[in-house]
């Protein structure tokens, strides 16, 4: 247990932290993943390319140093992480390995000047604290999924029922148990787990369920990203009939009961959890529904015949869409050109901003269109957005 000594010492390398949290972080990672070659599955490497993931854990370092006394105010960051955990089926035997290569990481980017005996000993107590708390968590909630009816632990066999192109670049791939029994049900906004071995390599990736739940099936829209190694399987290899290995639903960013109006916002392939969120809410409530989507043109546009249909037959669906262009020969004409403005959450929003808003699409654009809600008076704390990949902070 973290004596207040030590949380004083993890209190006071917050500064290193805040100026060279990513630095280790990049190092933490370089050393485990080629010491440790046993959990590479549980890590998108184009994230570790790009700096994404670094950024993330860096954040979340940070977050806990900063609040170590008050680790109730992490809720909602725990939550993200277990959900995160829990759909790559990370397991108690894994954080061991975490936790000795970042005291390590401490000990070679901070020197033994900085890293002294008393700092490696409050760290390695806090990591433990941390390992502990999230271990406790995702525990409860493989036990809780395994128990529920259609609910499974570990890696379930699934057939690929149909393959359906619904753009140029998003293929959805309907989802069917090989035992023929039923499957857990999910929230609205949630993802699933997928481990594929792709020329001898395994791999593990996410993937939102962009249905919503019936109890015999799954639905992945998946796009296909530029030397994208899973999605570029799943678009050219990927059949009918081929049998995917896929773990339980998760996911924190889910739609929330109430009466309040929906206001569902996305952008790309983005659309995913949102669209499963419409469908649940058009069967189960009587929410109205403010769905507005961004796309670069109607022949990426994924889902567009779905959308107009709900329009037409559903009054509370109130569709907008916004292309960056729009072909000669377009079928499909949007609400307006361009990328996301404030006018567009003034003029399309009810009046009443006492809104539920959920927000998925590029960071960039959740971090305007975000801004943008809360400028024309919709309530902060009413505002959800969720990251495909690792989480960051919008601001």
């Amino acid at each position: 247990m973290l004596t207040d000594a030590q949380r004083d010492i993890i209190k006071a390398t917050v500064p290193l932290l805040e100026s060279g949290g990513e630095q280790l972080i990049q190092h933490f990672y370089r050393q485990m993943l080629t010491d440790y070659p046993e959990v590479r599955p549980l890590f998108n490497q184009a994230h570790q390319v790009s700096g994404s993931q670094s950024r993330a854990l860096a954040h979340a370092v940070l977050m806990y140093a900063r609040h170590i006394d008050r680790l109730e105010t992490l809720g909602p960051l725990v939550s993200q992480i277990v959900a995160k955990h829990v759909a790559l089926q990370v397991q108690a035997e894994h954080y061991p390995i975490v936790g000795t290569c970042l005291i390590q990481a401490i000990r070679d980017v901070l020197g033994p000047e900085v890293a002294t005996d008393a700092v490696l000993s409050a760290w390695t107590e806090a990591y433990e604290q941390l390992a502990g708390l999230l271990i406790g968590a995702e525990s409860r909630v493989y036990d809780t999924i395994a128990a529920a009816p259609g609910g499974w632990r570990g890696g379930r066999r699934f057939r690929i029922a149909a393959r359906v192109d619904e753009s140029d670049e998003i293929t959805s791939f309907l989802l069917e148990p090989e035992d023929g029994e039923a499957v857990v049900d999910f929230l609205p906004g949630q993802y699933i787990g997928l481990r594929l071995t792709i020329d001898g390599v395994e791999v593990r990736r996410n993937y939102s369920l962009s249905a919503a739940p019936n109890g015999r099936q799954y639905r992945i829209s998946v796009k296909r990203q530029p030397d994208g190694l899973v999605s570029g399987y799943l678009h050219d290899r990927a059949d009918e009939g081929a049998v995917l290995e896929l773990f339980p639903p998760a996911g924190a960013f889910t739609l929330s009961e109430g009466e309040r109006p929906l206001v569902l916002i996305s952008g790309g392939v983005g659309i995913t959890p949102t669209l499963a969120m419409a469908e649940a809410a058009l069967a189960d409530t009587s929410r109205t529904i403010h769905f507005i989507h961004y796309a670069r043109n109607s022949r990426v546009l994924g889902f567009g015949d779905r959308l107009e249909s709900w329009a037409r037959e559903q009054p509370r669906f109130r569709l907008h869409l916004v292309l960056e262009a729009v072909e000669a020969d377009a079928q499909r004409q949007p609400d307006d050109l361009g990328r996301p403005r404030r006018e567009h959450f003034e003029r399309w929003l009810p009046a009443d901003r006492d809104v539920d808003a959920y927000l998925l699409g590029p960071a960039p654009f959740m971090a305007f269109v975000r801004r943008a809600l809360v400028e024309v008076g919709v309530p902060a704390d009413q505002i959800r957005h969720e990251f495909f990949g690792p989480a960051q902070a919008l601001d």
